[in-house]
């Protein structure tokens, strides 16, 4: 079974977008073997970094505004490949503030699901339900349609 990492700087304060990360993670533990770190805020980006360097696993895709746009579909078939190799995923969603240079060029992939900016915890549900997502489109669900 596929392993997929999320991994989260910054606690989720409200209730409602943890009970719906909640809900995804349940509904993801049909397809993958999923599981959230979630780090705690530093004073700087450099501070952040080594604890989520270290949490880093297998093929590394990391939430960045300048990243590559990629269509669900086409995230569901790049996670199918990787499971097709069995290569364990991780994203990376950063504090408020971002994240630290060395962290992005870790990465192997840079993930940009948006020009727009949105809060990282809400990010954080937008995340796991487009995981959710790819897995559906990979079992020919109805549900991307």
């Amino acid at each position: 079974m596929l392993r997929v990492n999320l991994v989260c700087v910054g606690k989720l304060k409200e209730k409602f977008f943890a009970d719906a990360v909640a809900e995804y993670a349940k509904r993801l533990g049909r397809f993958c073997a999923f599981r959230i770190a979630e780090l705690p805020e530093r004073r700087t980006l450099a501070e952040e970094a080594p604890p989520i360097l270290r949490e880093l696993k297998g093929f590394v895709i990391v939430l960045a505004v300048e990243g590559k746009k990629l269509s669900s579909k086409q995230l569901a078939a790049r996670l199918g490949a990787l499971a097709a190799q069995g290569k364990e995923v991780t994203f990376v969603i950063g504090s408020s503030c971002g994240l630290d240079g060395s962290v992005k060029e870790r990465a192997d992939l840079l993930l940009s699901f948006s020009d727009m900016t949105f809060p990282h915890q809400l990010m954080r549900v937008i995340a796991c339900e487009q995981i959710y997502r790819a897995f559906m489109i990979n079992a020919g669900s109805e549900y991307h349609k």
